[in-house]
This record gives C-alpha cells, sequence and structure tokens, in this order.
C-alpha cells in the first residue's frame, strides 16, 4: 500500500511535487528554543538519553517548518557509549573519546550490552512516533563503521584520520574486528528503532571521503552493504538512505551495491551528473551548501531553484549537504521551506 506521507513515497521511487523536504540537524543549536533546552542538561550525553529533552528537540524544527520528516535527535557516538567506551563532548570543543590504540581495547568492547544502555533512545522513538500527524516520517539513524571507528580510534573528529588509516592499512584484519563488531552492533541498535517506530534510516558516513578507492570498498561499501542486508532481512520494507560523504563518483557504486533505498549526496556533487547517474538507480537527497543556507539571500534562492531544476523530474527528496550550521538564521531554513512547497 502507497505510504500518504510523501518523504516515504520519494524513497519508494515515487516523484512528488512539491518535493519533500527535512534538513540534516534541523534539531540543533540555530534554534533559540533549542538552545534554551540544551542548558537544562548537564552535558550532551545525558541530553541525549533523558527521553523527554530528546523528544521536545525532534519535535522543535516540525513546529517551526513544514518538515515532511523528523529525525531522531541523538548521536551518532551513542554506539561507543553504549559498548562501554568512555565518551565526552566538550564545549567548543566536540565529542572526546578514551582513544582505542590496539587489539586488546577492541576486545574490551561490550557488544553484548548495546540495545540495553541506549534503551533511552528506544523510549525517545516511541514518544516522537506517537507526536506526529499521519503525513510526517521518523527517521532513525546510526553511524556507519568506518565513521564511528574513526572516533573511537583518532579519540575526537576534526583530523585527518591518520592512526585509523594506518591502522586500516597496516593490520586490516585486526582492524576488520572492529569493524565487525560495529556492524553487528548497528545492525541490532537500527532494527531496535524501527521495532520502536523508525519509518526509515540514515546511516551517516561522514568520513568516508578521507579513503581511496580499494578501502572505501573494504570498509564503507561492505560494512554498509552488511547492514543495508540485515535490516532488510528483518524489515523487507523499511527505507535506507546512506550518506558516504565526499564519495566523489564512488557515490554510484555505493548506491549500486549496498543496495539502500537513497543515497545522500555531499554539496561537492555535480547535479547533472548526480541526476543522470544516482537518479535512475535510487532516490537522491541533497544537497544545499549549508554555508549558502547560512549566508540566504538571492544565492540562496538560486540555488534552491538549480537543484529543484535538477532533480524534481525524478525521485529526489530536499536536503543540505552537510548539516545545519549552528550560526544559521531560522528564518533561511523557513524560506528554503517555502521555495519548495512554492513548486507544487
Amino acid at each position: 500500500m502507497t505510504s500518504s506521507k510523501p518523504f516515504l513515497r520519494a524513497l519508494a521511487g515515487d516523484t512528488v511535487r512539491p518535493a519533500p523536504v527535512w534538513m540534516m540537524r534541523q534539531a540543533g543549536r540555530y534554534l533559540p528554543e533549542y538552545r534554551e533546552l540544551r542548558i537544562q542538561a548537564a552535558n550532551f550525553v545525558d541530553f541525549c538519553f533523558t527521553p523527554s529533552m530528546a523528544i521536545e528537540a525532534t519535535l522543535q524544527p516540525l513546529r517551526r517548518y513544514a518538515m515532511n520528516a523528523a529525525i531522531l535527535f541523538s548521536d551518532i557516538l551513542v554506539i561507543p557509549h553504549g559498548l562501554g567506551q568512555d565518551v565526552a563532548f566538550r564545549e567548543g570543543e566536540g565529542p572526546v573519546l578514551d582513544a582505542i590504540t590496539d587489539a586488546a581495547g577492541i576486545e574490551a568492547l561490550q557488544p553484548g550490552a548495546v540495545n540495553e544502555r541506549l534503551a533511552p533512545v528506544f523510549e525517545t522513538v516511541r514518544g516522537v512516533k506517537a507526536a506526529l500527524d499521519e503525513k510526517t516520517a521518523l527517521i532513525g539513524f546510526a553511524g556507519a563503521p568506518f565513521t564511528v571507528a574513526l572516533y573511537m580510534i583518532e579519540g575526537r573528529g576534526g583530523t585527518e584520520g591518520t592512526k585509523i588509516r594506518r591502522w586500516a592499512a597496516e593490520a586490516p584484519d585486526e582492524f576488520g574486528r572492529l569493524i565487525d563488531i560495529l556492524s553487528e552492533a548497528t545492525t541490532a541498535y537500527l532494527i531496535e528503532q524501527i521495532e520502536n517506530g523508525a519509518e526509515a534510516l540514515q546511516l551517516f558516513d561522514s568520513w568516508a571521503g578521507l579513503l581511496p578507492e580499494s578501502m572505501f570498498r573494504r570498509w564503507v561499501i561492505a560494512p554498509n552493504r552488511r547492514i543495508v542486508e540485515a535490516v532488510k532481512a528483518a524489515h523487507p520494507n523499511i527505507p535506507i538512505i546512506g550518506f558516504p560523504r565526499n564519495a566523489g563518483v564512488l557515490y554510484r557504486d555505493f548506491a549500486v551495491e549496498t543496495g539502500v533505498d537513497g543515497v545522500s549526496i555531499d554539496a561537492t556533487v555535480p547535479l547533472e551528473w548526480a541526476a543522470e547517474t544516482l537518479q535512475p538507480i535510487c532516490t537522491v537527497q541533497g544537497n544545499l551548501d549549508n554555508h549558502v543556507l547560512l549566508s540566504g539571500g538571492e544565492t540562496l534562492e538560486a540555488e534552491v531553484g538549480r537543484i529543484l531544476d535538477a532533480f524534481g523530474n525524478g525521485r529526489f527528496v530536499f536536503n543540505l549537504g552537510h548539516g545545519v550550521l549552528p550560526p544559521t538564521p531560522p528564518e533561511h531554513v523557513g524560506r528554503v521551506v517555502d521555495l519548495i512547497r512554492a513548486r507544487a
């Protein structure tokens, strides 16, 4: 039966007008109501694991904008936390983890306890689903194994991934053990999100673009495919979006070989190439530059128009090429939504 939700229809292969829209990090620091909520939690981990706050954060942008989907408010690093690794978020510094440096650190992880430790996330999923109207879909998500492994090994983001890339090159079997643990934990986590109400999923492989082709195939395509296959075996009708950021021409192979229903593309991807190469394979999601959204004005309006012109005659979901930046004026997000709605 065809869904009444435009976002899910687009992922099923329909051409939907006006294009469905949601934005990565649509719940976040650019919203004053989010900032007011955030200061009520002692730290970001507590914020993510307090369902009443996470539910409210998820719903806040839907009260402002006519988005077609809510995305669960959480973080990709809940999986390392669930595995027993120390994870903290420092103001002005971002996530800081007790880095894994050897095989013993990998074997010390506790994969059997992940979903039990992440029970508050599933409570959030249930609460959000109960609050949504019949037209708005709920997206669950997780970080893909390579990207999560980068934080676990480097101890933070914002690096060139030297430690993880050396480990993967010098001891691939050892490194592969971590990828296997993350693949299995992520699969179980996503299936539990579905069983609590998530209607679609996104896998964020934000650091995929660091890898050369051969390593991209082994550490990005292969584990994403494994997760997609396992989730689809349990829930065949749940659409999955992959986001191997900065994959370049390898977006095509990723889309073909992983079996995702949609591929989210970053802002560097040429529109004509994506429309000709990716749209025939799966739904395309993207790809407004988040700095153009920050800037607003005529450039923003022109870029929104270019994207709609490029993808509007096929299966498409409007989004950014990466998340909303904290200094973004909320009215710029509203303007984008209005421009999309005007294309009905």
